[in-house]
């Protein structure tokens, strides 16, 4: 039972994380704007491929995920 609460406290602090983190991306105005973001508009039709955010934030989760990993081992 020790580890179900351990991991239930875990998955509360990662929500807890995840949530400030949209908090904050909400008050970034740049972020989606960002040179080589492909925004298509037409009539009835709009199309945005946020290709340099997507490469961004891949990067920065890259990072974290790898110091979190060495800081573990």
């Amino acid at each position: 039972m020790d580890q179900i609460g351990q991991w239930l406290i875990g998955a509360g602090v990662v929500i807890c994380i995840v949530g400030g983190i949209f908090l904050l991306i909400g008050r970034v105005s740049w972020l989606g704007r960002l040179p080589g973001d492909i925004l298509i508009e037409r009539e009835h039709f709009k199309l945005f491929i946020p290709i340099t955010t997507m490469l961004m934030v891949s990067l920065i989760l890259t990072i974290i995920a790898n110091i979190i990993a060495r800081i573990w081992r």
